[in-house]
């Protein structure tokens, strides 16, 4: 079945089509929702909660643009609903003191799964804007946006998000 036929299939109410679309495109969606999540728990109920607002709104998909960047966007922006819902993200106003850079990349290097794990653990407000910014490539401008912030909150909160993951790291590589 192409995408096309899957789609419309889809916006009909066919739970074959459904759940088809689930198999192809969950794996993708929950990588990204591990990314904004604290835990695995967590990004499987995001994960949910996506594809709940991907069945209600797929009728709005006007097949234009890819269907994957559609509903990575719908992914997206569920999940930061439900942290918007939970704190504030503006907390910190001001940018912190830069960590100076005294060391080289290989004394740093970090397994995918360490680093995934260290982002997990960040603040939800550094975790949410360090993803966007680092991983997806939103402008601060679109962060400031999304997440009803200035765009200098969002530059403070990636810089303290970083300087806690160079920390991390630091550390890690001190007992190592």
């Amino acid at each position: 079945m192409t995408q096309e036929d899957l789609i419309k299939k889809c916006c009909k109410g066919n739970r074959t089509a459904q759940e088809e679309l689930y198999r192809r495109y969950s794996p993708v969606l929950y990588g990204l929702c591990l990314k904004y999540s604290r835990n695995k728990n967590e990004a499987e109920d995001n994960l949910h909660d996506s594809f709940v607002t991907i069945f209600q709104k797929m009728h709005q998909y006007g097949f234009k643009g890819s269907f994957e960047g559609w509903i990575k966007r719908i992914t997206i922006n569920t999940v930061l609903q439900k942290y918007r819902k939970e704190e504030p993200l503006a907390l910190m106003t001001e940018l912190p003191d830069p960590v100076e850079e005294v060391y080289s990349e290989e004394e740093t290097e970090v397994s995918l799964s360490t680093l995934l794990k260290y982002i997990q653990e960040l603040p939800t407000k550094y975790r949410i804007t360090f993803n966007l910014y680092v991983l997806d490539g939103y402008s601060h401008k679109e962060i400031s946006e999304a997440l009803g912030t200035s765009q200098g909150t969002s530059k403070s909160n990636l810089a303290r998000a970083r300087m806690i993951l160079q920390e991390k790291i630091l550390k890690k590589k001190q007992i190592a």
